[in-house]
């Protein structure tokens, strides 16, 4: 019976589920991410009453929270073609979106008991920034922490981007930070037991305007000073690295062959399991309510699972940290804004690196297993936390892409989906102490590279905590600098 398939797309057994269950992925969502179940060519259609079955039987769950995952679409796996054919009015902005996804998950799933009464950090937001952060502090033996997160592992943006990891940036700090954080990624498999896939195939940008031409030149002379090993390259150049690429309309490229692509969730997942073996607890479907604070202190955390008196707070939330920060009458200059990003069925393998258009936000990689993944930036869409997908993007992508890889055009679409950027008004994070709460950390405003960047600056965050020594990282980024007007614009965002 445990070599039963209950999914035969993704030839996901029985034992894989009850597998999942033992490593605590016991609601549907996670067991769908952890297993693979209902990510195939018919998007659960075949498999999650088998699954959702089997979490009841188990006893994984309440038959309560037993609740489907968000299905996907398109509803049926779909050519791209047909997609870039499809009758949408690009001059108008984006609006809606399916499945409406809901703010808040269903009561059933939230655990029994309440959360520690006391700990000496809280960290609200179990992405990779609060994750890694709190792994890291438990790397410099302070382990009473309790990460809290409002939904399952992987159900914010962490769980929901590409998985690209780069060095190429405009700015020296990003730059820096992004190295390190890869020479992190390359060895997560031995330091925390989980491999994420990491495969350096390189990026490329392709420049259409002159001025993003320009833009990637002056970038790579920055890159080569840091010594990354950017380098500009000819169309045809490009076109030798990824065969097949039109390069239509392109002036130029810029190239770094050590940058590449690890798979987000394992890479999330290896934190948590880093975390809660150290001791640190994890509290899943945890909303946090409001603060208790007395003289320029928070003094309490205040969740719908009980309260947390603590020492030290810090603020981790990717999009959703400026609706955490007004509970505590804390302004940030955050926006969320939506971007959506699909994927295909696998081919054989045939692009190495991940292509992207800076001046379109256009961006497409292949995975591991063959899938095209790719998303697409818009900039029509409007700031709010909207995660449903529309027929809008999977247009004007299926058009950019096959643009430059007309040989695609016969390729399904399987799935689309949708995140949101934590964008701050010079695309650079928001880090630090805030003024008026010496004890509420920020750690957020990462735009699309927080997952990127986390590895690095945890590590340098988790470092200025436990030793309270200066560095500068912690006051260039601090809240302080948009009132102040000393913003050092971040030019390499895709989308």
């Amino acid at each position: 019976m445990s070599k039963a398939l209950v999914c035969s797309c993704e030839d996901v057994t029985v034992s894989d589920v009850k597998h999942a269950v033992s490593r605590g992925f016991c609601d549907v969502e996670s067991v769908k991410r952890y297993t693979g179940f209902g990510t195939g060519i018919c998007q659960g259609k075949n498999c999650l009453s088998a699954v959702a079955a089997l979490l009841e039987r188990e006893k994984a769950l309440k038959p309560e929270a037993v609740v489907p995952f968000t299905p996907r679409p398109p509803l049926y796996p779909t050519e791209l073609r047909v997609l870039a054919s499809a009758p949408v009015d690009e001059s108008q902005p984006p609006v809606g979106g399916v499945p409406q996804e809901l703010e808040h998950f269903a009561s059933a799933l939230r655990p029994e008991g309440s959360v520690p009464a006391k700990a000496k950090v809280v960290i609200i937001g179990g992405g990779i920034m609060g994750l890694s952060l709190a792994y890291n502090l438990a790397l410099r033996g302070e382990t009473d922490v309790v990460v809290l997160e409002r939904g399952y592992l992987c159900a914010g943006a962490s769980g929901r981007n590409g998985g690209g990891v780069r060095m190429q940036w405009g700015t020296p700090a990003l730059i820096e930070l992004a190295k390190r954080s890869i020479d992190l990624m390359k060895d997560f498999a031995r330091d925390l037991g989980v491999n994420v896939w990491l495969r350096q195939g390189g990026y490329i940008f392709l420049a259409k305007r002159k001025d993003v031409a320009e833009r990637l030149e002056r970038n790579a002379v920055l890159h080569n000073k840091y010594g990354v090993p950017t380098r500009i390259i000819t169309p045809d150049a490009a076109r030798d690295i990824v065969p097949g690429l039109t390069m239509k309309d392109c002036l130029t490229a810029a190239y770094n062959p050590e940058d590449g692509v690890i798979f987000p969730w394992a890479f999330l997942w290896g934190y948590a399991q880093g975390c809660q073996k150290r001791g640190i607890k994890v509290e899943t479907y945890t909303q946090v309510t409001g603060f208790e604070t007395s003289n320029g202190q928070v003094r309490k955390v205040k969740t719908d699972r009980g309260d947390i008196a603590c020492d030290t707070v810090v603020l981790a939330s990717g999009a959703w940290s400026p609706e955490v920060a007004r509970l505590v009458g804390v302004q940030l200059p955050n926006e969320p804004h939506r971007h959506e990003i699909l994927s295909t069925e696998p081919l054989k393998p045939f692009l190495a690196p991940l292509v992207s258009v800076l001046d379109t936000g256009l961006y497409f990689s292949q995975s591991m297993r063959g899938e095209i993944v790719g998303g697409m930036g818009d900039p029509l869409e409007p700031a709010g936390l909207n995660m449903g997908s529309t027929l809008r993007f999977v247009k004007r992508f299926a058009e950019a892409l096959i643009e430059q890889m007309p040989q695609v055009g016969s390729v399904k679409v399987l799935r689309q989906w949708a995140g949101c950027y934590d964008v701050t008004p010079d695309n650079n994070p928001v880090l630090g102490r805030t003024p008026g709460l010496d004890n509420l950390l920020q750690m957020s405003g990462f735009v699309g590279h927080g997952f990127m960047m986390a590895p690095a600056v945890a590590e340098r965050m988790a470092q200025w905590m436990t030793t309270h020594e200066s560095d500068e990282l912690f006051t260039r980024f601090n809240l302080r600098r948009f009132a102040e007007g000393k913003l050092e614009r971040e030019d390499m965002i895709i989308g």
